[in-house]
């Protein structure tokens, strides 16, 4: 099924004309909904699953407290299939159901891209982690971040590779999409400003089975140590083995996907080694060892940002509609905007104008496949 505009702004205009009856039977439910689009099927479906168990964990300790205006919360999910078209359709279909009050997005930036255009349509607040900076910063009043985007993720990889290992002769691969582009120009400006400019800025194309000319690019390049921003976990982890394989053994300093627990996986040894800025890690405060137990104790495995994310929007959202005192969007928008010196499992949320809650990463450590925390840089600007 193809969804087009029009037939999203049908859909939406039939959802918003629900008759008075129905908008009253809603009001004195027994539930509050959120959505959640979320990757079902499609090449990010095992960190889809991470996604869902994050908000699910949130969403028990919320129902456990009393839940939301004194009404539990309840979680409608839909397959974003792990595509644009998808994710659209995933939106839509939340979004005519007239009782959901607010929405979880995508991780991936390029997928929030192509949502985003009817979100503003919807008009009710919209969680996301995806890290492009002009996802909040074009106008769209309805998007929240709940990672830090990439202009810190640049500096913080461009301060430690330059001012901590004292690397100079950069190359940048990155994604052509989204997320990669507005990841590796972040880099590259970053560096400049360092007096490094990158010596290689090489993209690739997502779902890539052969990272061989890529590899070889790196090697010609003279570059003596490497940063990343790599959109899917397994393209990383084909691109890790191809680099070693081929004789490449620089350091590697990478986006959050580079220590992500299933490129750690996919990689192993290829990635040992490996520094990775990154928005969750288990050691970097109080709130991300409490996230990371009780998220090993459901789950029997290690938490990376696909669930930590998702657990500090859910938490942080039900605490915004309960300081509202409402489910009307304006006041759900305020009351994010207003939240501060909040600390989750990603860091201390401290929300500005433009819906951005964290402004600094982590630096970690790929220590022969266990991830070491560094150190936490953050900015005030």
């Amino acid at each position: 099924m193809k969804l087009t505009r029009r037939g999203f702004s049908a859909g939406l205009a039939a959802g918003l004309a629900a008759p008075a009856l129905m908008r009253s039977a809603w009001a004195q439910g027994a539930t509050l909904k959120i959505g959640m689009c979320v990757p079902v099927t499609g090449p990010a479906a095992e960190q889809g699953l991470w996604a869902q168990n994050g908000a699910k964990l949130a969403l028990a300790a919320v129902n456990k407290a009393g839940g939301v205006l004194g009404k539990q919360v309840e979680l409608v999910i839909e397959d974003d299939q792990t595509t644009n078209p998808g994710i659209v359709l995933a939106f839509s279909k939340l979004a005519a159901q007239s009782d959901i009050v607010a929405f979880l997005g995508s991780i991936r930036s390029t997928q929030v891209q192509a949502m985003a255009p009817d979100v503003i349509k919807v008009g009710k607040p919209v969680m996301i982690g995806g890290t492009n900076p002009d996802l909040t910063h074009s106008g769209n009043p309805w998007l929240f971040r709940f990672r830090p985007n990439d202009n810190y993720s640049g500096r913080v990889i461009a301060d430690f590779g330059v001012n901590t290992l004292g690397k100079k002769k950069w190359a940048i691969v990155h994604s052509t999409d989204a997320f990669g582009t507005a990841g590796g120009k972040a880099l590259s400006e970053a560096l400049t400003k360092l007096g490094a400019p990158p010596v290689l800025d090489q993209g690739y194309a997502n779902q890539s089975q052969d990272f061989t000319p890529v590899v070889l690019a790196v090697k010609q390049s003279g570059a003596d140590v490497l940063g990343t921003y790599f959109t899917f976990e397994n393209d990383l982890g084909i691109f890790a083995r191809q680099l070693r394989q081929l004789g490449v053994n620089i350091p590697w300093v990478g986006s959050p996907s580079v220590v992500a627990v299933s490129s750690t996986k996919l990689a192993g040894p290829a990635l040992y080694g490996t520094y990775g800025v990154a928005d969750f890690a288990e050691d970097s405060s109080d709130a991300a060892k409490a996230f990371s137990k009780t998220y090993r104790d459901a789950y029997k495995t290690a938490p990376d940002n696909q669930s930590a994310w998702p657990y500090d929007a859910i938490t942080i959202l039900s605490a915004a509609i309960n300081k509202a005192g409402s489910t009307d969007p304006n006041k759900i928008r305020d009351a994010i905007l207003a939240t501060q010196k909040f600390a989750g499992a990603e860091g201390e949320y401290n929300f500005d104008k433009n819906g951005d809650g964290l402004h600094g990463y982590n630096v970690v450590k790929n220590d022969k496949g266990k991830i070491v925390y560094d150190k936490h840089i953050d900015f005030n600007d």
